[in-house]
């Protein structure tokens, strides 16, 4: 079993007076993709935004590297090494690409080179003038990824990096968040597609009614895949 670097433990949540999280609990080893599946609603994203601090109203506990950050403002978590790509990307469209790449401040050693970031992200290259405005929706989608590697952050809260694009946009995401992995990043990932998140995920978390209510390891998707799709609707 790999060193655990996140650990949620009876995570409560409120937006105002409603009640959105009930208890969540799972880990994310160091060094593995782990998914949060569940329908919309589930609690999937408010998750995320009360682990990188974004939604103050929350209680229980959200340690990460064996350090409690419940308590902590955003920057502050945001300063311990974890990094949070929106569903809504986050970019500045106003500005161009490279400037999105070099906006971003650094919170930890080891964030990574524009010539890196190149590398993963050819297409980011060839656009480097142009500003946010003009990118298609997967160009905006890797954009919002590569400006958090540039941080330093090691592990990476993604909110539904594939929705609303094509297959084979798809498909070159799938293949940037497996190199990540092999970099040495850790990776939450909220995915609808399940297709997409079985292919890449280590370890599978179904939330429904802002509770964890079933865990699937890798090797055990084959097996319960009927249950999946019921959880799912899939």
């Amino acid at each position: 079993m790999s060193e655990t670097m996140l650990k949620v433990r009876d995570l409560q949540a409120w937006y105002g007076e409603s009640h959105v999280l009930h208890g969540m609990n799972f880990e994310v080893p160091k060094g593995e993709i782990v998914t949060l599946l569940g329908r919309n609603g589930a609690g999937k994203t408010t998750t995320l935004r009360c682990i990188i601090g974004l939604l103050r109203q929350r209680e229980g506990s959200v340690t990460f590297m064996g350090e409690e950050t419940i308590g902590q403002s955003a920057n502050v978590i945001a300063r311990r090494g974890i990094a949070f790509c929106p569903e809504e990307r986050g970019i500045f469209a106003s500005l161009s690409v490279r400037e999105n790449l070099l906006l971003p401040p650094k919170v930890a050693e080891g964030g990574m080179s524009l010539d890196r970031i190149y590398e993963l992200f050819p297409i980011l290259k060839k656009r480097g003038g142009s500003q946010g405005t003009k990118l298609s929706g997967g160009e905006q989608q890797m954009l919002a990824i590569a400006r958090i590697l540039r941080s330093g952050a090691r592990l990476l809260l993604l909110d539904e990096p594939t929705e609303g694009l094509a297959p084979v946009i798809v498909q070159q995401i799938g293949e940037i968040i497996g190199n990540l992995r092999d970099e040495g990043f850790t990776i939450l990932l909220v995915e609808q597609n399940f297709r997409f998140a079985e292919r890449m995920g280590d370890r599978h978390f179904v939330v429904e009614h802002g509770q964890v209510i079933d865990r699937f390891d890798r090797d055990e998707l084959d097996g319960n895949r009927g249950k999946i799709t019921g959880y799912l609707g899939v």
